[in-house]
């Protein structure tokens, strides 16, 4: 991959054509849960190289500004969330979550400063998440319900995540089938089971195949390919497939378990920095919101500091036991998303994608990195961006694992539908 094309791929900030691609779709601000309480404690968030406040006020409405007060530059996120507004610390100031100034304490009354409106942004919230609209205000694009919320019952949980590198450099990780049966696997061991089966403490697989091959197909909202395995049982007759979907820009949706689907979203906070969910969710089973962040290592407190940067890091090597792997464990790293971090903030704040020797089984890869290339080739251009001309409803998309005939086509386990078709047969 040439230089320039890896910047292309990887800068968001500023005029950046990929920041400009973002900015054509909603963005996750942060989780619901972080602004639950109406007048509560004001949120820092940090999109594309732009720093905001997230709060909820008096009647349960939820604003984004822009963090710094449009009066002398200071911080809101230490503000006064109050009766519907709220209020710098510095002046007295006060905002509503339209952005429009409600008092301004050190002004005379009448002052034509009040006039003034601070940077706020158009938000949704749904299915877990507060989202925001960054991108042109006279052209909001209609907000589309995410993959894993197609009804209004079912049991998300959701992990959050600081990952200090690029976002295509998470992202590439999300995509990439390949690496679970190495990286992963001592979480996802090999057994005699009909397909992915999650218990406490691991997913069971039924392959023990690491080198699988590849089918990648191009669609209206990003790609979705599969990765085929030989399975333990009926080797000859039967493969195990693993399909991901990729929804341009940023979310991919990973092969199930038998308790769970799973969603990822890959979200960058600037250049250099990249903010990861991960998402568990299904109708009518699922997994508890603690549940899901001890299983994944995840738990504010004793894996996480409250902003959600990692206590086990690159500064102490991720807390590695080397013990452990003697005994057995493939990583010594605790955790599924800290082993992927570990792999993807070991590369650097930004990969040199020219050093790398891709194969077979980085066919994902290569498509992603040809796909966003030209999408941010095409926007800089003054061309809609990728993803916003899909046909294809978010909530119809689904990502499939199981054991099925060699004569069966994994496109056709693409759609939760189908998905659902499969698994009555």
């Amino acid at each position: 991959m040439r230089p320039a094309d890896n910047e292309l791929l990887c800068r968001v900030e500023g005029e950046a054509p990929m920041g400009r691609v973002m900015r054509q779709h909603w963005l996750p601000a942060c989780m619901s849960e972080e602004v639950a309480e109406a007048d509560g404690t004001p949120v820092k968030a940090r999109l594309l190289g732009i720093d905001l406040v997230v709060f909820r006020d008096t009647k349960g409405r939820v604003g984004v500004l822009d963090e710094k007060c449009p009066h002398r530059g200071a911080s809101l996120v230490f503000g006064r969330n109050e009766n519907c507004g709220l209020r710098c610390l510095y002046h007295g100031w006060k905002f509503g979550v339209e952005g429009e100034i409600q008092e301004m304490a050190s002004e005379p009354p009448g002052s034509r400063m009040m006039n003034l409106k601070h940077r706020a942004y158009p938000v949704e919230e749904s299915a877990g998440f507060v989202w925001v609209w960054m991108g042109d205000p006279e052209a909001v694009a209609p907000f589309e319900t995410p993959s894993w919320a197609p009804t209004s019952t079912g049991t998300i949980s959701i992990v959050k995540m600081h990952a200090a590198c690029n976002w295509a450099q998470v992202l590439e990780g999300s995509i990439d089938s390949a690496h679970s049966s190495s990286l992963h696997s001592t979480n996802m061991p090999t057994a005699e089971v009909e397909g992915s089966t999650a218990t406490e403490t691991a997913w069971l697989r039924p392959s023990n195949d690491k080198a699988p091959k590849l089918e990648v197909e191009a669609t209206d909202f990003g790609f979705h390919y599969a990765a085929i395995r030989r399975p333990i049982r009926d080797p000859e007759t039967h493969v195990y497939i693993r399909t991901t979907v990729f929804i341009a820009p940023f979310t991919v949706l990973i092969p199930p378990n038998d308790q769970y689907n799973l969603a990822q979203m890959l979200v960058p906070i600037d250049d250099v920095n990249c903010m990861f969910y991960w998402i568990a969710w299904h109708p009518t089973k699922g997994i508890g919101q603690d549940a899901w962040r001890k299983f994944c290592g995840a738990e504010v407190g004793p894996d996480l500091n409250p902003d959600f940067t990692k206590k086990r890091n690159l500064a102490n090597r991720y807390e590695q036991d080397r013990a452990a792997m003697k005994a057995g464990d493939f990583t010594g790293i605790t955790g599924i998303p800290t082993q992927d971090m570990a792999m993807w903030e070991s590369m650097g704040p930004i990969a040199d994608r020219s050093e790398d020797h891709l194969g077979s089984s980085d066919a994902a890869i290569i498509q992603f990195r040809r796909q966003m290339v030209a999408a941010a080739k095409a926007c800089a251009a003054g061309e809609p961006a990728i993803g916003t001309r899909s046909a294809t409803p978010r909530v119809d998309l689904a990502s499939f694992e199981g054991v099925v005939p060699k004569t069966a086509d994994w496109r056709g386990f693409t759609t939760r539908a189908r998905v659902a078709n499969a698994a009555a047969e």
